[in-house]
């Protein structure tokens, strides 16, 4: 009898140890790969050979990393020239692969910054979030749109800077309401001169760098200035600038004195999850603070999870000269040299043990702590009403993710569906979706074809991109806006589909159309109810809030787009710049319309062969 000559396929420490003899001492990054060639975990190393062989030791491992290597069953090595170089692909490739064993930052949105615009004889202040294209000056990165809003009202209040657009300034031939309520010097009609309007604009940035002392002082003399000349109206109004300023300071809470520019990070875990909270601290001011949640990579340490954070934290953002941190971290000289390298000026990592900045972090942590506490709750509350969903409508388990679809329209035009997401963690922003009703055969309001159109685009894109259903985007749950008429129509669709197995459930009004007494009905089922003061009732009615919410905004949006199109916009070479010029010669798309070849040559930017075209799309033989 012949031998079968297939070996069992290596895993675990004996396939890392296979590699040890092709490996040198190089810097670089590892991949672990499980049998599926999915990425388990990515790492750097000082030394490629020195780290697998750890990897290879039988025993002397966490309970995480054993069991990663348990399951590794091929590596990837990649060498690098330096270890800091490995260290920023290390970061990079984890952002993108995103393994289960590794930490990873889920929320990554950029950060508003103030910007002094400098492309104009009269600089605009306004908030800029994105890459810093515009030519002026930057202030930032503030922790939220709120904070910065906060500080801009309170600076026009200070320094009567304008915030309108160029286009805006440009055709003003009286001043707007913020003139009229001192928000503005009113420079669109020559009410400060240009030199004047310059001045101001320097106060303000010498208060957005931290010399917000100066400054005050400096209105205070003019106050007592005016005031002396008797010019009380002045003296009044430079006082409620003072006062102004003075409120930035007092809701920016913490100013510290020795700190001038820092990120304070302070890390919390408690119940194998953690809270990052980042405060920004610049030109010796609070300018608000964020929290993270990072996935902890089933189980790392502080010192893993603040390294991971502070690698994909700056990944694409400028680090602060200092970064005060609550915890050690392995390869702090490693990060301070790569953040050194990106930011193009030193960058110092600090981890204090008494005075102003350990108080720093201690506010830090005591925020994280209570972040995660409150995160905590509202996830178990979650979890018990995800659990209660469950049980009411005799699913399978608790619903991962549940999709609430909705439409809006009036009488028909402008439709839009709308798909909102929600889970464990509550509603799942990023995930929300919007659908353009593009169906040219539907009546104006058939909410069954719509509903149709929507559900056939998601599904349809859900078959193709992820037909296995591993990537986590399909609904283990849908709820969908109708009664019996409305379910037949999404069984008939999915059947249609060969989706055969995704729960769904039409919420209708009761016959009084009241909240509070909805009905639920399923496929094969009778139509149910819950009881007046059942959580899950009231889940499900915030569920479907939420659900109108969005989709009356985006209906609103699109509505609001629609409206200011007009029939310029279809015409081939006709831009922004020449429908402006268009409708500013003639008044209305209209009166371009019954325009002559002549009127139309006649209009600035408007060439003998465009106008040749704008005539012939309105006049059209035959």
């Amino acid at each position: 009898m012949a031998m079968s000559d297939t070996t069992p396929a290596l895993k675990g420490h004996d396939v890392i140890q296979s590699y040890l003899r092709t490996l040198d001492g190089s810097p670089g990054v590892y991949r672990m790969l499980d049998d599926q060639s999915r990425v388990l975990y990515v790492g750097k190393a000082r030394n490629l050979k020195a780290r697998v062989s750890n990897y290879a030791r039988p025993s002397g491992h966490s309970s995480r990393i054993a069991r990663m290597i348990s399951e590794t069953a091929s590596m990837m090595f990649l060498t690098t020239r330096t270890e800091t170089e490995a260290l920023l692909l290390e970061q990079n490739l984890i952002k993108q692969l995103k393994p289960r064993y590794n930490v990873l930052l889920r929320d990554d949105k950029s950060f508003p910054n103030i910007l002094v615009a400098k492309d104009h004889p009269y600089p605009q202040i306004r908030k800029h979030r994105g890459r810093k294209a515009a030519k002026g000056a930057y202030y930032g990165p503030f922790a939220s749109a709120g904070a910065v809003n906060r500080t801009l009202n309170q600076l026009q209040k200070v320094f009567l800077l304008r915030n309108c657009s160029d286009s805006m300034f440009e055709s003003r031939t009286r001043p707007c309401l913020l003139y009229q309520i001192k928000r503005c010097s009113g420079p669109c009609v020559g009410y400060i001169s240009e030199e004047d309007y310059a001045a101001s604009v320097k106060d303000a940035e010498r208060f957005l760098s931290g010399k917000s002392t100066d400054v005050q002082e400096k209105l205070a003399q003019q106050m007592m200035d005016a005031s002396e000349a008797m010019e009380f109206e002045r003296a009044a109004a430079l006082r409620d600038r003072i006062r102004a300023m003075t409120q930035v300071q007092t809701a920016q809470g913490i100013n510290p004195r020795t700190v001038p520019e820092a990120d304070v990070i302070a890390l919390h875990q408690e119940g194998g999850q953690a809270c990052v909270q980042v405060f920004f601290i610049r030109a010796n001011q609070n300018w608000g603070n964020r929290d993270f949640y990072p996935r902890t990579g089933a189980g790392a340490d502080a010192s893993e999870i603040l390294e991971a954070f502070l690698g994909q934290f700056y990944d694409d953002k400028d680090p602060p000269r200092q970064i005060i941190l609550s915890d050690e971290i392995e390869n702090a000289d490693l990060m301070a040299a790569a953040l050194t390298e990106r930011r193009g000026r030193k960058v110092e990592l600090v981890v204090p043990q008494r005075g102003e900045k350990a108080e720093l972090v201690a506010g830090a942590l005591r925020n994280a702590r209570e972040s995660l506490a409150r995160r905590m709750s509202e996830s178990a509350a979650q979890t018990k009403l995800l659990g209660g969903l469950a049980e009411a409508f005799e699913l399978d388990g608790p619903p991962a993710r549940i999709e609430v679809y909705d439409n809006s329209h009036i009488q028909g035009t402008d439709a839009v569906g709308a798909m909102i997401v929600a889970g464990p963690e509550g509603f799942v922003k990023s995930q929300y979706r919007k659908f353009n009703i593009r169906g040219d055969e539907l009546t104006p309001g058939d909410d069954f074809g719509m509903m149709k159109e929507v559900l056939s685009r998601r599904f349809k894109r859900l078959l193709k991109e992820d037909p296995d259903r591993e990537g986590g985007t399909w609904p283990d749950l849908l709820l969908i806006d109708g009664g019996a008429g409305q379910v037949s129509a999404v069984a008939e669709i999915l059947g249609d589909l060969g989706v055969e197995d995704v729960p769904f459930i039409g919420v209708a009004k009761g016959v009084d159309r009241d909240a509070g007494k909805e009905e639920f009905y399923r496929p094969g089922a009778r139509p149910m109810a819950l009881r007046h003061n059942d959580p899950v009732l009231y889940f499900i009615q915030r569920l479907r809030d939420e659900a109108h919410r969005f989709a009356i905004g985006t209906h609103r949006a699109k509505r609001s787009k629609s409206v200011s199109r007009t029939p310029l916009d279809d015409i081939p070479g006709v831009g922004a710049t020449r429908k402006r010029a268009l409708l500013a010669h003639f008044g209305s798309a209209k009166a371009v319309s019954r325009a002559n070849l002549a009127d139309l040559k006649a209009v600035d930017g408007v060439s003998e062969a465009m106008a040749q075209t704008i005539y012939d799309f309105f006049h059209e033989a035959g």
